[in-house]
């Protein structure tokens, strides 16, 4: 059964759209956003929880953040959900499907067509993996007002319960979201686990001490102790990473 979350910042259209989507009885769970930033905050909650999310259909024209700018951040999740524009306007579908999207609906909605935009959530299976690009970005909630933080600005990660605090040069932000989810999201780019509570980028790593066995690191301008669980992986990472062969092309006399 498919999960989809449905955002549109007029309450009749979101209405109609979510019980549309609940009588299809492919779709077993439909959640409702009545903005750009609410919609956003479920995602990072759902992804914190390890929850599926298959589809989101998505207004274009919305206050704020508005469909085209959530799709792109969307597209920076590590899995990241199928895309369905849900428009009363037909002047962006070409950014639609530059976004990806698998289906561009106009209102008002047709049964008929939105049957169909469900069967194209189901046709190639379930999200995949999406590869961590450049500008992958947490989103970051600071008195109500929402900040994106980049990857590439995180020296490290420190677990904080069912929170994680990102802590980069110019401040520290609190995130829901365990530690575990963020290490296999930010793994595969350069995140390596030092303790089971603290997750490190190794490009902010500036230097290593060892001394009775034990390694700390100097991440940005702190020290972070190693654990001894994690010590041999790090320092072979790391000795690998400095005695890494130069690039094709890169030919150093």
């Amino acid at each position: 059964m498919l999960r989809v979350l449905a955002v549109d910042d007029e309450t009749p259209a979101l209405d109609e759209l979510a019980s549309l989507l609940r009588r299809d009885n492919r779709v077993g769970k439909v959640t409702t956003a009545s903005d750009g930033v609410s919609a956003l905050q479920d995602l990072v909650q759902m992804i914190g929880a390890g929850e599926r999310l298959d589809g989101v259909f998505l207004d274009i024209r919305m206050p704020g953040l508005d469909g085209l700018d959530l799709a792109r951040l969307i597209g920076n999740f590590p899995y990241p959900p199928k895309l369905v524009f849900v428009s009363a306007h037909d002047d962006c579908a070409l950014q639609a499907f530059e976004l990806r999207a698998v289906d561009y609906l106009l209102k008002p909605v047709r049964p008929a067509r939105l049957e169909e935009a469900v069967s194209r959530l189901t046709a190639d299976g379930p999200a995949q993996p999406a590869e961590p690009g450049p500008e992958d970005v947490i989103p970051v909630e600071l008195g109500g007002r929402t900040r994106f933080v980049p990857r590439q600005a995180v020296w490290f990660a420190e677990a904080k319960g069912d929170y994680v605090r990102l802590h980069t040069a110019d401040d520290r932000y609190l995130v829901r979201m365990p530690l575990a989810a963020l290490e296999r999201r930010w793994g595969p780019p350069g995140f390596i686990r030092v303790h089971r509570s603290a997750l490190v980028a190794v490009r902010h790593v500036n230097e290593m001490k060892l001394h009775g066995g034990k390694i700390t690191l100097r991440v940005g301008t702190e020290w972070l102790a190693v654990s001894r669980r994690h010590t041999k992986h790090v320092r072979e990472l790391l000795v690998r990473q400095q005695f890494k062969p130069p690039a094709s092309g890169d030919h150093r006399t």
